[in-house]
């Protein structure tokens, strides 16, 4: 007679959902190749597997709603999403076998809507030209005339989203740097990257500097991305936490996106190329003051959904 040995911790580990976190941290070396006494390191979220850093706050999400019995069988998981977290909502829920309903742009990449059906998430379009505030808008009265239908994790309202950064992102970046990291600089869309981090950080680590980074206006080409005083402010943004703002031109991000292709063979999303380029304009700050520093940012996830844009082309 077979008998079968009890799951155990290490075979959770081993689990697809346990492989979400402890990316690498990748050194940029040509990026700061020009930049004396300046090293700029990036945190590979796209070895995540639903393949970006949303992994992260989708999973934490999911466990707390299910801690609270917010989220049970009965429940279909309905949230707005630009993407990103709605594919690490959907691969999450085929494990765990929830339903899903996502409320997102029309104008999200084909790539992501490919994705999402593949995962069987249902998906509903809010207008394009409203950009992510528009599909909280729909989500938001889709929840509101059936809420008993549903488990509404709300990531931009969620402290389960930056937690997970916090506990894991921020504590990764300590791990891998020794300690030595002297500024983290993101963009911000939920803003839970940004704000779990800094508070990591800037609790365990004296004098670290945190940045945050912007699209110069509301109308942007960085899809994801928040122009906080145009934008619904999500409800776990803490402008507090910032020592400074960078404010990104669509075109340089493009720029630094096609450029870490082509040099540091990273293909990464438009996301991950504004934060290179606002991780550089960091490194040029430090070397005008004469000092040293070790800058982290995030390349939040890969290009393969984003592949179908014309910018590639330039």
């Amino acid at each position: 007679m077979v008998t079968v040995a009890p799951k155990t911790a290490v075979q959770s580990t081993q689990s697809l959902l346990g492989q979400i976190g402890n990316t690498p941290l990748i050194r940029l070396a040509k990026v700061d190749e020009d930049l004396p006494g300046v090293e700029i390191y990036a945190k590979a979220e796209f070895f995540n597997p639903g393949g970006s850093v949303k992994d992260r706050a989708g999973l934490n999400m999911i466990l707390e709603g299910e801690r609270t019995g917010k989220l049970t069988k009965d429940h279909v998981l309905l949230d707005a999403t630009s993407g990103n977290t709605g594919i690490a909502y959907a691969m999450i829920c085929a494990i765990k076998g929830y339903r899903v309903k996502l409320c997102l742009p029309a104008n999200a990449s084909h790539e992501r809507k490919q994705i999402l059906k593949a995962y069987g998430a249902e998906m509903v379009f809010s207008d394009p030209g409203e950009g992510s505030d528009g599909a909280i808008r729909l989500c938001q009265k889709i929840f509101a005339e059936g809420a008993e239908k549903y488990f509404y994790p709300d990531q931009y309202g969620n402290p389960a989203n930056w937690r997970a950064h916090f506990d894991g992102t921020g504590a990764e970046i300590i791990r891998q740097t020794e300690a030595r990291v002297t500024h983290f600089v993101t963009s911000m869309g939920t803003s839970g990257t940004f704000t779990g981090t800094s508070r990591r950080l800037k609790r365990d680590v004296p004098g670290v500097k945190c940045i945050s980074a912007q699209p110069s206006s509301g109308f942007h080409g960085l899809e994801g991305l928040k122009h906080m005083p145009t934008a619904i402010v999500p409800a776990i943004y803490d402008p507090t936490l910032a020592d400074d703002n960078l404010w990104l031109e669509t075109e340089d991000a493009y720029a630094m996106t096609r450029w870490l292709g082509r040099h540091e063979g990273l293909l990464v999303g438009m996301s991950s190329g504004a934060n290179v380029h606002a991780a550089r304009e960091v490194g040029k700050q430090i070397v005008a003051g004469g000092g040293n520093g070790v800058v982290v940012t995030m390349l939040c996830d890969g290009a393969t959904k984003y592949l179908s844009e014309s910018f590639w082309n330039d």
